[in-house]
């Protein structure tokens, strides 16, 4: 075989694969979405009812002193990068 034949059938073949990727993927994209739709319409969208913190305490179980530790930690940091 000459080169040029070979590299015929290289680009066929390039072309070949890049079409079947591309419709796989095309496919596989339809397909998401459709299942996705269809997932969606069987559920409701509720919001879940969330209890408000309290303003008392920052955090439920950690100490002040432990959250003023990492809030200085991550200013320090940032300050730095």
């Amino acid at each position: 075989m000459e080169i040029s034949e070979l590299l015929a059938q290289a680009a066929n073949l390039m072309l070949t694969g890049m079409i079947g990727v591309f419709l796989f993927l095309s496919i596989l994209i339809f397909a998401v979405k459709a299942l996705s739709k269809f997932a969606a319409t069987g559920q409701e969208l509720e919001q879940p009812n969330v209890k408000k913190p309290s303003t008392k305490s920052t955090s439920a179980g950690v100490p002040a002193a432990h959250i003023a530790a990492i809030s200085a930690a991550v200013s320090q940091f940032r300050q730095n990068n």
